[in-house]
C-alpha cells in the first residue's frame, strides 16, 4: 500500500478535508517546541485516518540507535493520538550502549554527559511521513522517530538528526545528495543450514531454488512501500543482494533502516535467519558489503553535478574534488562505513572488496568506483568499503563530511588505479580500533559533527573493540591449548 506521504493530504488533493485532524495533533510537546513541518502535521492526520480505516490496533514507534538498530515502543490504538501530540519517552541510556547492550559511558556519576545523567528519558518524536502498515504483523503500523530531550532541545546523538544536519550543510553549499543502495546479506535455514550452495554469481537456477524466499522478500518489501529494485544471488552460500532505487539521501537512510529490519522479521517468521553481519562463521569465501552510490544535484538548476563537461572525462571537477575528499578521509570514515569488529575481516586483496584507499574507472576492486559518465544514468561514485551492518545515517553522513571537505579544499584524487590490490597505496584500517583512532585524529569530522559526537561514538566503539581483544577465541583455543 502507498506510504502516507503519497496520499491526498487536504481538501482538493483527494476529496477529503484534513484540517479537523490537523487541529487534533496540536497543543502538545511537538507543537509547543515547533518540531513538525506543516507536511508532517498533514501526514499525521493521514496516518490517523489510515489507522481508523484499517482498524489497526498497534503502532510501533522506533528510532535507530548508534548501531543502526531499531528500538522503541509499541503503542495501542488508543495511545497513538497522544504520541502524535507529545511523542513517546524512552531511557536516554539506549544511546550510550555498545553492541552488547552494555552502557559504555557513565550515567550515574558526575561524568555523565549533559542530558543523560541518571538514565533519564528522551522523547521519541514520530515522523509521520514515515508511517507504514506492516504487512507481516496483524493490524500493526510502524513509524520512525527522531529524538529530543524533555525540554525540547536536540539530542546530540540522534543519528537521524545528525544526517539531516550534514544535508543542511550540503544544501548551504548548493547541492542535494542522491543515494543508491546495494545491500548484501546471508540467509540460513534456522541459524546454520545454508539456503543456497553458492559459488555461481547471478545463477538463475540457484535463485530459483530459493524462490520461496525471493517471493517472501519481494512481497513484504514492496507492500511496505520500499523502493525494491532487484533481488540477486551472490557468490557465497546463502548470500543474497538487494538493490534499492536511487533517491534522496535522507529517504535512502530510512529505507535501509526499514529494509534490514523487515528482512530479518520476514525471515524469522518464515523459519529463516537473516543476518547483515559481514562475515558469519562458515562463509569465509564470500563476505557481504554495502555499496553506496552517490551523486550530487545542483539545487538551483537541478543539473547532475557529477556529469563530465565537454572537456572532461569520466566525471566533472566537482565529482573529482568530492572523490578526493572520500579518499582523503577514508581511514576516519571507516569507523562509520565499517563499524563492527567483524567487518574488517572483509578487507582482503583479490576479493572484490577493497583493502586500499584507491579509486578506479569501473573497477570493482577499488574502494571507490566511478561509473556512469556519459550514460543515461549519469556519473556517480560507488563507495565499496561499507559493510551491511553500518548505521545508514552515519554512513551517509560520513560521505558528506568527507566530500564537502574535498570540495572546500579542491582535493585532487590523483589518477585512477588499474590494479587496486598491487598498487602502493594507503591501506584501509586493519581493525575497528585503527579506524576509531583515525576518526579521533581527523579534524574534519570534529568540525562537522562536533567534538562531543566524535568522542561519544569513539568511546562506544573503543569499548566494543576492547571487549573483542579480551575475548578468548576458538582459534586461540585450538592453536595453543594443546601445543603449550
Amino acid at each position: 500500500m502507498p506510504s502516507v506521504d503519497e496520499r491526498p493530504v487536504a481538501e482538493g488533493g483527494g476529496g477529503w478535508d484534513a484540517r479537523p485532524m490537523l487541529a487534533a495533533e496540536r497543543g502538545g510537546f511537538i507543537d509547543r517546541h515547533d518540531l513538525w513541518t506543516q507536511a508532517q502535521y498533514a501526514a499525521a492526520a493521514q496516518a490517523r485516518r489510515v489507522i481508523d480505516e484499517l482498524g489497526l490496533e498497534l503502532v510501533r514507534f522506533s528510532f535507530a540507535d548508534q548501531h543502526g538498530v531499531l528500538h522503541g515502543k509499541t503503542l495501542t490504538r488508543a495511545a497513538v493520538p497522544a504520541a502524535f501530540r507529545s511523542g513517546v519517552t524512552a531511557p536516554s541510556s539506549l544511546l550510550l550502549k555498545d553492541s552488547s547492550g552494555r552502557s559504555a559511558l557513565p550515567v550515574f556519576t558526575a561524568d555523565a554527559a549533559k542530558g543523560f545523567a541518571g538514565a533519564g528519558d528522551v522523547v521519541l518524536v514520530p515522523d509521520p511521513t514515515t508511517f507504514r502498515v506492516l504487512p507481516w504483523a496483524s493490524k500493526t503500523g510502524w513509524v520512525l522517530c527522531d529524538l529530543r530531550f524533555p525540554d525540547g532541545s536536540a539530542v546530540p546523538y540522534c543519528t537521524r538528526s545528525l544526517l539531516r544536519g550534514q544535508l543542511d550543510r550540503l544544501a548551504d553549499a548548493g547541492y542535494d545528495l542522491t543515494v543508491g543502495v546495494e545491500l548484501e546479506f546471508h540467509v540460513f535455514r534456522g541459524e546454520e543450514a545454508a539456503v543456497s550452495r553458492g559459488s555461481q554469481l547471478l545463477h538463475e537456477e540457484g535463485l530459483d531454488r530459493v524462490d520461496d524466499l525471493v517471493q517472501l522478500l519481494q512481497r513484504g518489501l514492496q507492500r511496505l512501500d520500499l523502493p525494491l529494485r532487484s533481488i540477486e544471488l551472490e557468490f557465497g552460500p546463502s548470500q543474497l543482494e538487494i538493490t534499492l532505487s536511487a533517491t534522496g539521501a535522507a529517504a535512502a537512510a530510512d529505507h535501509v533502516t526499514l529494509t534490514r529490519s523487515a528482512i530479518r522479521q520476514l525471515c524469522q517468521r518464515a523459519g529463516y535467519h537473516a543476518t547483515f553481519m559481514s562475515r558469519p562463521a562458515g562463509t569465509a569465501t564470500a563476505s557481504t558489503g554495502w555499496h553506496l552510490h552517490q551523486s550530487l544535484l545542483e539545487r538551483e538548476t537541478g543539473r547532475a553535478a557529477f556529469d563530465p563537461g565537454p572537456d572532461e572525462e569520466l566525471m566533472s571537477s566537482t565529482a573529482r574534488h568530492w572523490l578526493g575528499g572520500l579518499l582523503a578521509h577514508a581511514p576516519a570514515a571507516a569507523a562509520f562505513t565499517t563499524p563492527t569488529v567483524n567487518g574488517y575481516k572483509r578487507y582482503l586483496p583479490f576479493s572484490l572488496a577493497p583493502d586500499r584507499v584507491l579509486w578506479g574507472a569501473d573497477n570493482k576492486g577499488a574502494m571507490v568506483r566511478v561509473v556512469g559518465g556519459g550514460s543515461d544514468t549519469g556519473a556517480r561514485l560507488e563507495n565499496r568499503s561499507g559493510e551491511p551492518a553500518a548505521n545508514p545515517y552515519l554512513y551517509i553522513a560520513s560521505q558528506i563530511v568527507s566530500g564537502l571537505d574535498g570540495l572546500a579544499r579542491g582535493t585532487d584524487p590523483g589518477p585512477p588505479t588499474e590494479n587496486p590490490y598491487a598498487a602502493e597505496a594507503t591501506l584501509l584500517p586493519r581493525s575497528l580500533g585503527e579506524a576509531v583512532t583515525a576518526l579521533a585524529q581527523d579534524p574534519a569530522f570534529a568540525d562537522a559533527l562536533g567534538p562531543d559526537v566524535v568522542d561519544w561514538y569513539s568511546r562506544i566503539k573503543r569499548d566494543e573493540f576492547a571487549r573483542y581483544l579480551a575475548h578468548v577465541s576458538d582459534w586461540e583455543q585450538r592453536e595453543y591449548f594443546d601445543l603449550f
